[in-house]
């Protein structure tokens, strides 16, 4: 199996975020505009030290806290370089074609720049990989978990890209329409995804099919809120099929389909029928956080002004065993089934298999 990826460098390049300033805005300070737009990223004392520490610009000056902004004005922000968490850097390609790329991610690394994760991440290793030989780069068209491994389907192209993105909203927007004709619905859909998991507890029903809700609550160090199960969030639906269990280590090996793809789907449905995954740091039974506290929200600022990483879990925290083991899908430009299979790790594989 061919891998690529380049090792990470000890430090970033640093980030560089724009705005143009609307109208709206026009007449607003410097340290208003910061503090009251990106409050997730900083406190108000955090911006007042990036602002001092000449890292934002207005028009390419270098400006103070109380500068009047007028609309059309630029304004850059220079989050300055850091050393981000360990991440695997290698991936491996388990398909590839004209159109369509599908990779085997690792645990540990994340999919999109977000959070402490800028530059370690799928996306810039597809980017060097593909070097400036094409445009544009093939890019991931939905995301797996930081601590989620296995298929991750990327686009080359701009058809590809919008073809593959509509067969995975397609899967969600089902999602909660009458069930009668499930069938029907199964034998038309462009995408298949079945993931591998481990869960706490022994899962006595052979199968379990979960519909609960998924919505968003206020978190600490979640900038815009964490995923849990929740009656008024938006309809999310996942089969699971025990395929072991464990009365040892109190543990259930299973199958899980999921239609729709909400974030961290998978984790929340299991641990909302009390069998969260094994490791996991975030969820525990009911598909709730187990920090409760959620209105509670750290104050304090770290070195470059933002936000200290909170001491309580948050989604990208790794440990628990979830892998993304086949993928049935329409090819975006032949109209041909593509089934992908990537390997699973010895901890989500059957006695018999491992034996």
């Amino acid at each position: 199996m061919v891998s690529f990826g380049e090792p990470w460098p000890e430090f970033n390049d640093g980030v560089y975020y724009r705005d143009l300033l609307r109208p709206s805005d026009d007449g607003a300070t410097l340290i208003e505009f910061y503090s009251r737009k990106y409050q997730s990223s900083a406190p108000l004392h955090g911006w007042l030290q990036r602002i001092h520490n000449k890292q934002i610009t207005v028009n390419g000056g270098v400006v103070t806290p109380n500068t009047i902004l007028r609309g059309g004005a630029e304004l850059v922000y220079h989050r300055l370089p850091w050393k981000e968490p360990d991440a695997p850097h290698l991936v491996e390609i388990l398909h590839e074609d004209d159109d369509v790329i599908a990779l085997n991610k690792p645990s540990g690394l994340q999919v999109l720049p977000g959070g402490l994760f800028q530059q370690r991440t799928v996306l810039t290793q597809l980017q060097r990989h593909a070097g400036g030989c094409q445009e544009p780069h093939p890019v991931p068209v939905h995301r797996l978990g930081r601590g989620t491994s296995g298929i991750l389907l990327c686009a080359k192209t701009k058809l590809a890209k919008s073809r593959l993105a509509a067969f995975f909203a397609d899967g969600t927007s089902v999602v909660g329409v009458c069930r009668e004709n499930d069938q029907q619905q199964k034998a038309t859909r462009n995408i298949t995804k079945l993931y591998r998991a481990l869960a706490s507890g022994i899962i006595i029903e052979d199968e379990v099919v979960i519909d609960q809700p998924i919505g968003l609550v206020k978190y600490p160090g979640v900038a815009n809120g964490l995923y849990v199960a929740s009656p008024s969030g938006k309809p999310a639906w996942s089969k699971v099929v025990v395929l072991e269990r464990n009365m040892l280590n109190n543990s259930t090996l299973v199958q899980v389909e999921i239609q729709s793809g909400r974030p961290h789907q998978i984790r929340i449905h299991l641990s909302f029928i009390g069998h969260p995954l094994i490791g996991d740091p975030l969820y525990s039974t009911g598909g709730q956080p187990k920090c409760s506290d959620h209105e509670l929200v750290d104050q304090s600022f770290a070195q470059d002004g933002g936000y200290e990483r909170p001491e309580k879990p948050v989604p990208g925290d790794c440990g628990y065993h979830l892998h993304a083991h086949r993928v049935l899908f329409t090819h975006p430009v032949s109209n041909e089934i593509i089934e992908i299979t990537a390997p699973l790790p010895s901890i989500l594989r059957t006695v018999d298999v491992i034996d």
